[in-house]
């Protein structure tokens, strides 16, 4: 199996590390191709406005100038053309990928890129807040991200659909399992902004937000994290309310437009 590899905290991250050695575990035919800066909240940014460089730093590990999607784009059009990986693994980020914060996420951002190019995709990420711990366990998506990756592998899934999973910020032998979910809701959001002054006149700002644990309901992948779960949930491009779009299409509503 040959894996493609990029995250959005940048080729070198430590994060990065971590998913070249939960890929070794998976294949000896691993690429990497990510971003040489971090990234993150990129969402699915793409250089349409500018140049994109790859630097060839080794072997099968290349740095791109670019965003996370940039990445995929660039290894698959590109430097794989000639033999496209059979999977694309973004990650694992430094901190949770769940509920609405997909929506902005650089990770999971080049992982539907992936998927929308027709390579099995998924999006790992490693939880931090919920525990109270000091550090981030990596050792945890080391010793469940094989075999987790690996039966999601086994087991499929649609062609338009990408895997986003979830380590909790535990100790490995503390986890609880593994559950399917489906998307929570954000329990933080963004309060505002931190508006300062430059010394010579003029204004700058830092956006900010608050963080407050919240009591989210089963199924979702916010209380699968709560729990010392995994949380893997299928996530699609689709973005149609359905009944929204059912009842916008009513008569009333259709002799409004036509009126």
């Amino acid at each position: 199996m040959r894996i493609l590899l990029t995250n959005d905290d940048g080729v070198s991250a430590k994060g990065m590390n971590v998913l070249r050695e939960i890929a070794s575990k998976l294949s000896d035919d691993v690429w990497v191709v990510a971003p040489e800066t971090e990234q993150s909240a990129t969402s699915r940014s793409v250089s349409l406005h500018n140049p994109v460089k790859a630097k060839k730093l080794k072997d099968k590990v290349y740095a791109v100038s670019g965003t996370p999607t940039d990445s995929v784009i660039i290894a698959i059009c590109d430097i794989m053309k000639d033999n496209l990986p059979d999977l694309v693994l973004s990650g694992v980020n430094r901190g949770q990928n769940m509920a609405d914060d997909v929506t902005f996420s650089g990770t999971v951002g080049a992982a539907l890129e992936g998927t929308q190019l027709g390579i099995p995709s998924i999006a790992l990420s490693l939880a931090k807040g919920f525990q109270g711990a000091k550090s981030l366990p990596w050792e945890t998506a080391v010793a469940h991200g094989p075999k987790t990756i690996q039966a999601l592998v086994d087991q499929g899934w649609p062609k338009d659909v990408t895997l986003n999973v979830n380590f909790p910020d535990r100790a490995p032998d503390q986890v609880e399992g593994t559950q399917v979910t489906r998307q929570g809701k954000r329990d933080y959001q963004m309060s505002g902004v931190d508006k300062r002054a430059y010394p010579r006149g003029g204004h700058y700002y830092w956006l900010t937000y608050g963080a407050a644990l919240s009591n989210p309901p089963q199924g979702t992948d916010l209380r699968a994290i709560y729990d010392g779960f995994i949380s893997v949930t299928p996530l699609h491009t689709d973005l149609t309310h359905l009944d929204t779009l059912s009842s916008l299409k009513g008569a009333s509503l259709q002799e409004k437009f036509d009126s």
